[in-house]
């Protein structure tokens, strides 16, 4: 076991877990941060995902040594009341139906929307792929990435 300090949601903490341990099961087990979901723990379906220094990035897959010393925001420091405008255009349009994967899916859109305010049809899809809905709400998520691009 080794300690690490961690910046998660503008807050400094420390952790003592493996050195492999995944910064998931960090957020989760550890902290409490129970936002980011576990989906498949290969970093192929995006439930997991959250910034590092402002990028998306799948928690699940990500050892904790490599998140030390860096910026992390989890889902839950994206907004404290759901203002941001990813989370405000969700609701919106209405998008979550199990809702499972929306952690992530808001995770990888508001990362997008940070490099790029007014992207493309195309950079939008390249930026979601690899987040999967299980319940197919893909063309309610890009509505929705389109209308918080409008209140970026």
């Amino acid at each position: 076991m080794a300690q690490y300090n961690l910046k998660i949601n503008g807050v400094e903490r420390q952790v003592d877990v493996d050195a492999d341990t995944p910064i998931l099961w960090v957020l989760r087990d550890s902290l409490n941060l129970v936002g980011t979901k576990y989906g498949c723990g290969i970093a192929q379906c995006g439930a997991c995902t959250i910034h590092i220094n402002g990028k998306a990035v799948r928690s699940c897959s990500l050892p904790i040594g490599a998140a030390e010393g860096k910026e992390i925001t989890t889902i839950e420091g994206l907004s404290a009341d759901a203002s941001h405008p990813v989370q405000q255009a969700w609701i919106e349009h209405d998008v979550p139906q199990c809702g499972y994967c929306q952690a992530g899916q808001i995770m990888s859109a508001s990362a997008l929307l940070s490099e790029n305010k007014n992207p493309s049809d195309q950079q939008i899809s390249d930026a979601m792929n690899g987040n999967i809905c299980r319940c197919g709400t893909y063309t309610r998520i890009k509505a929705a990435i389109k209308t918080a691009a409008k209140h970026s």
